[in-house]
């Protein structure tokens, strides 16, 4: 049985920066995922464009998640370049799942990244506060994989809980997460007529909510551009109530979602110039989860330091996306809204776990309070957790200590001389 130096579990943007991030610093690295490609939420939930990530600092945009994912973002760009695929010139947050994947798996190649697709984690075995090997179920049966050190890029935080690290779900007062919602997308709209019926479109789906004729809780119709030329986004269905680590509460999120979404598709059809011609053409393969497991970690980071825009001394990443909290009950949207030139730190603190000395986590299930998860959920932000952890990988076995014990000095060095950045000078 091969023994890697760090196994990283779940290949969204986390996971991937993790692997790139150990790779590149001589580790032998696997990296797993219960998919057929790498890109996580973006290529199996559809979760599309990249939510803002910049600030102004001293009259200048800075952005404030750099590193893998700015190289992630750059030649996602160059890709569209190369290909004559232009409509939006400048370098815009939509990008094309199918680019991603691709130049995902470039990068995994180039940095010597072992990859496994279509396997699920099944189980742990851990010996004196260590994880010993996990399983996981293949086409072939049940996989031992074994290493020294592993990475919870999950977005569940899956392998922390089957290895008894403690965790929170949801808000505090009842366990409630942030709704769950099925992306979709609609072809052949008239794109210049919809932009001028946009008022009437809320307008009237107000009004169709009111009166019954609309079951979706969500307050609105949330719809984004694509590059793509007649296409249009939608990350507008919205399910409440269900809990997403409960495999019985997703099928049935599965279900009435898909249902919400075909709602949306024949109410826009049916009642604007726009949308006449329009097609269905794509659901997401899974529901999108906002919100499920969050860690307990050396340290829990709250909103209350978000919005202090609290500085740390172990600070690995940056954030300034606002606290947006979709109601876990129905209907409403809240949000905080950071000032110009305002954001926080996070500190490595919160990727360690508390009970076990050879495990990190990356990625939406950090140690974080329901409303910080609400900021730092975004994509660039996991991003560069999932950088962080894997420097910190590179430096625990280097030291060959814990995680615990990790010099965070040496993981800040390795994260700034690859280009990220951990305190943006204000």
């Amino acid at each position: 049985m091969k023994q890697y130096d760090v196994i990283v579990a779940g290949g969204g943007f986390a996971g991937a920066a993790a692997a790139l991030a150990a790779a590149r610093e001589g580790l032998s690295v696997l990296l797993f995922d219960k998919s057929n490609c790498l890109g996580g939420a973006a290529v199996n939930c559809l979760v599309n464009p990249f939510m803002p990530y910049t600030t102004q600092i001293n009259g200048k945009t800075t952005e404030l998640s750099q590193g893998i994912f700015k190289k992630i973002r750059d030649s996602l760009y160059d890709m569209r370049k190369q290909t004559g695929e232009m409509q939006f010139p400048e370098k815009i947050n939509m990008f094309s799942e199918e680019h991603l994947k691709v130049l995902l798996n470039r990068m995994m190649r180039n940095a010597g990244v072992e990859l496994l697709f279509h396997v699920y984690l099944c189980g742990v075995s851990s010996e004196n506060g260590n994880i010993k090997n996990v399983l996981v179920a293949s086409k072939s049966g049940i996989l031992t994989l074994k290493a020294d050190y592993f990475i919870d890029a999950t977005g569940d935080g899956l392998l922390a809980a089957m290895s008894g690290c403690n965790f929170r779900l949801g808000r505090p007062q009842d366990g409630l997460c942030q709704p769950m919602t099925l992306c979709f997308r609609l072809s052949n709209v008239d794109i210049d007529k919809y932009k001028e019926q946009k008022d009437e479109i809320q307008k009237k789906y107000k009004q169709f909510k009111s009166e019954g004729k609309i079951k979706n809780p969500r307050e609105d119709i949330l719809v984004f551009n694509m590059p793509q030329k007649g296409v249009l986004h939608f990350n507008t269905t919205r399910i409440v109530k269900l809990n997403p680590t409960d495999p019985f509460d997703v099928t049935r999120a599965e279900l009435e979602v898909r249902e919400q979404a075909f709602e949306i598709y024949c109410f826009l059809k049916d009642n604007f110039e726009s949308f006449k011609n329009c097609e269905l053409i794509y659901t997401a393969p899974e529901i999108g989860v906002r919100e499920s497991r969050m860690i307990d970690g050396l340290y829990t980071l709250t909103g209350q330091d978000l919005r202090a825009c609290a500085r740390f001394d172990d600070s690995v990443a940056l954030g300034n996306y606002d606290i947006d909290i979709h109601n876990p009950e129905g209907e409403g949207t809240s949000h905080y809204y950071f000032p110009a030139g305002q954001y926080y730190e996070i500190p490595y603190r919160c990727l360690v776990p508390k009970d076990t000395g050879n495990l990190l986590v990356a990625g939406r299930c950090i140690s974080v309070d329901h409303e910080a998860q609400a900021s730092i959920r975004i994509m660039p932000i996991v991003c560069c957790l999932g950088e962080a952890a894997g420097a910190a990988a590179a430096a625990a076995k280097k030291d060959g200590v814990s995680f615990k014990d990790a010099d965070i000095a040496k993981i800040q060095r390795i994260l700034t001389a690859n280009g990220a950045i951990i305190h943006a000078g204000c």
